[in-house]
């Protein structure tokens, strides 16, 4: 049984999730300030999504308070010990795809609601923001992408098997949303165990794309990422995929 889910960064209200098909799954949202995850599971888990959302908010706003670079460079920080585990893994992200702390927040608080609900239900699917964590037992997932104007745009799906989850997908765009970006894709899609991680790494891989011609190259470096698993470029007319990627 597939669930359709859709990739999408733009602006304003979010009606992409209108088309997103979750049979045999119950759908509930868990909103706070900035984070608006929407929730797939066997049951209405909204009490305990809202609870730890609550929580790694706190973990993520107290922590900026004290360490105001934390929030606004874009450029990796120092490792701190004595951070909160989802601070911990988003300046580890940083380092990683040498980026700021913050391109990693969307796929960390999917990634770490995440986990806070997994043992609660067999299959689970957390969309924040576009970026989205998948964590399935019997059941396959549909990934969307929106690409902008591309011509491609909701036409290239990825399948996401039980056996290579749990797994975030996360998609950074230079040419749809309010995100920071120094590239010229209209979509990079990334596939990692960590959502910190694939949240960073799209980021950092969209930068690199200001052409075409750069796909290549730019998958080529994604390759060499240690914890990314895939990858996917969308460039105008033109789609490039690395890695454990199944489109259709």
């Amino acid at each position: 049984m597939n669930h359709c889910f859709i990739i999408d960064h733009s602006p304003g209200e979010r009606e992409y999730r209108s088309l997103v098909t979750s049979e045999g799954l119950f759908c509930f949202t868990a909103t706070v300030k900035e984070s608006d995850l929407f929730i797939s599971a066997e049951k209405d888990l909204s009490s305990e999504a809202l609870k730890s959302l609550l929580k790694f908010r706190a973990h993520l706003e107290s922590y900026g308070a004290f360490h105001a670079d934390f929030l606004t460079t874009l450029a990796p920080m120092p490792d701190d010990p004595l951070a909160p585990s989802i601070v911990r893994s988003m300046i580890k992200a940083s380092h990683t795809a040498n980026v700021g702390p913050m391109a990693a927040v969307a796929g960390a608080v999917a990634e770490y609601v995440g986990k806070d609900l997994a043992p609660l239900v067999s299959n689970l699917i957390i969309e924040n923001g576009g970026d989205i964590y998948f964590n399935l037992l019997d059941r396959e997932g549909r990934v969307a992408i929106f690409a902008g104007a591309s011509p491609l745009s909701y036409k290239v799906h990825l399948t996401i098997k039980p056996i290579r989850t749990p797994l975030a997908v996360c998609t950074s765009s230079a040419t749809v949303g309010p995100s920071i970006s120094f590239g010229k894709a209209d979509a990079v899609t990334v596939l990692s165990t960590s959502g910190a991680l694939a949240d960073a790494a799209a980021t950092a891989l969209c930068n690199m794309v200001r052409h075409k011609n750069d796909i290549k190259k730019t998958l080529d470096y994604a390759s060499a990422i240690e914890g990314v698993r895939g990858a996917v470029i969308v460039v105008d007319d033109v789609l490039g995929a690395w890695g454990e990627v199944e489109l259709s």
